[in-house]
């Protein structure tokens, strides 16, 4: 118990777990869209928007919590 409440604790991790949730998701869905671009425009470029809003909202929460 001691030994996780020292002060020289690393929390790289945390950091990158926040990352992934922030742009993971987005990342995926703007590859999906790729994919999809050839046979279906119209479902990529639904998948362009939810990413984006993806990007905006998780920024705006993750960010939030951050600072």
């Amino acid at each position: 118990m001691i030994h996780l409440l020292s002060p020289n604790m690393n929390l790289d991790g945390l950091i990158y777990l926040i990352l992934a949730i922030m742009f993971g998701p987005a990342i995926l869905l703007a590859i999906i869209g790729f994919a999809v671009l050839k046979k279906n425009k119209y479902a990529a470029k639904v998948l362009f928007i939810l990413a984006a809003i993806y990007v905006i909202v998780s920024l705006g929460i993750c960010g939030s919590m951050m600072v």
